[in-house]
């Protein structure tokens, strides 16, 4: 059975009813032989069509070179559903390949991706596997392959989860691998945010870093207010600067907060968004609050729903595809829920995006992109394919298909396949401005042309 959803006029409803009209472990096959494409000889196009497509790029490689042909900038997404979409974005993970050693996202307590299973993959800190295998959050390909997959899925911009400015466990790893995203982002004319942990700033104080945990936020907030809000594509919201907290959970009066956001002036104060049930926390510095994945699912939504549009706050509206924690398996304490929300083969996703879409959010969250440690990722994995970014694409309403989403796939595989070919990269580079100028045709034949010539 070959399983292709490209017709638009399909209801995300409707998608899930399909997907469950199969056998489960077909759908998985199918789901996998989507998104894994990777050695498989393609016969689509002649010999001479595809050496010709390689001499006509080597022209303009050069052409380029010379000065004669400037890049596109951005990549102007044409989507029927004008709801802005943010993706909820952990960059928290290193590899052996790109960083020397596995961090701890991949690896818990007692996970050694060295050690190949059975099935054949490495033995990580998830119940669930990326479809490209554990990787770096720093690796330029990775990013490339990221933000091009959420681009054809009509996502407008990535949350980071960000720890602070401070040399502290691995969280100057985070802050400069969100830096490393930076430039990719402006490129691609991609949208960009910050949601800041407060627990940070006490153990920032603990460990000396600080004179006091007040203080800490305040660098914090300097440093974000330096680096990142000076960017043109981080995300405005009330024409003023979009900022997250998790919380907040350790600095939890009104007063603290005041005394926090004086250190920037009055006209650049951000809007300033808390976890559910905690902007009384922060008081009037407070300009609504975020819905996260709960236990109680649904009911959260509910009460979340009925409660915020009498209190003229902003309300993002939030999805996810499911909660599965590695956590205790995975030997970590802190973080442990004892409770999970099965992916029913999209229907939580579905049912999510379909609430939210019924209501008054300003915009939505996806929780998250790549948690592989709680299990809410929605990037493409061995369980579940390309599922996730179908109903991203059925709901937003581009134009694109999982064809679309193969080729930003063949696109990363490529890279690495031929990374120490100078040669190739540079055919590799057009294939990316092609996706960027959403020629996907070109290229793909271009990825086609290195795969069987170089």
């Amino acid at each position: 059975m070959k399983l292709r959803i490209t017709t638009k006029c399909l209801s995300i409803t409707f998608l899930v009813v399909l997907f469950y009209s199969c056998e489960k472990d077909e759908i998985l096959k199918t789901e996998k032989e989507q998104a894994i494409p990777l050695a498989v000889q393609d016969t689509t196009y002649t010999n001479a069509q595809l050496k010709k497509v390689l001499d006509e790029e080597l022209e303009i490689i050069k052409l380029a070179k010379n000065g004669y042909i400037k890049d596109v900038s951005g990549m102007n997404v044409e989507k029927e559903n004008p709801k802005k979409i943010y993706m909820h974005y952990m960059p928290w993970f290193q590899n052996k390949d790109f960083d020397g050693y596995w961090g701890q996202h991949w690896t818990m307590t007692n996970q050694n991706p060295d050690n190949i299973k059975e099935n054949g993959k490495r033995e990580i800190a998830s119940y669930y596997y990326p479809a490209i295998g554990p990787y770096s959050s720093s690796d330029p390909d990775l990013q490339e392959y990221h933000f091009l997959m959420m681009k054809l899925a009509g996502i407008d911009g990535v949350i980071f989860d960000w720890y602070g400015s401070k040399d502290l466990h691995d969280y100057q790893k985070i802050k400069n691998a969100t830096e490393s995203f930076i430039t990719r982002l402006e490129d691609l004319d991609f949208d960009f945010s910050i949601m800041y942990e407060d627990r940070v700033a006490v153990q920032s104080f603990n460990q000396n870093l600080s004179p006091s945990p007040i203080e800490a936020v305040q660098e914090d907030l300097l440093y974000i207010n330096d680096t990142y809000f000076s960017s043109p594509n981080y995300i405005k919201h009330n024409n003023k600067n979009l900022l997250f907290v998790f919380g907040p959970h350790h600095i939890t009066t009104q007063p603290e907060w005041d005394t926090i956001f004086d250190i920037l002036p009055t006209d650049n104060r951000p809007d300033f968004l808390t976890l559910w049930a905690a902007n009384n926390l922060v008081g009037e510095n407070a300009t609504g609050e975020f819905l996260w994945v709960d236990k109680d699912h649904l009911l959260a939504h509910e009460h979340y729903y009925n409660y915020y549009p009498t209190e003229n706050l902003t309300i993002v509206g939030s999805s996810y595809p499911g909660f599965n924690s590695f956590y205790e398996e995975g030997g970590w304490s802190e973080g442990i829920n004892s409770w999970s929300i099965d992916h029913n083969q999209g229907q939580i996703f579905a049912e999510t995006l379909n609430y939210t879409h019924h209501e008054i959010s300003d915009f939505i969250q996806i929780i998250t992109w790549n948690d592989f440690g709680e299990g809410t990722m929605i990037e493409p994995t061995e369980e579940f394919g390309f599922m996730y970014l179908q109903l991203l694409q059925q709901y937003t309403g581009v134009e694109f298909t999982t064809t679309d989403l193969n080729v930003a796939l063949d696109l990363y595989a490529a890279r690495k396949e031929f990374k120490n070919n100078i040669t190739a990269q540079k055919y590799l580079d057009r294939t990316y401005k092609y996706i960027k100028q959403q020629n996907m045709v070109r290229a793909d034949k271009i990825i086609k042309a290195v795969n069987r010539f170089l």
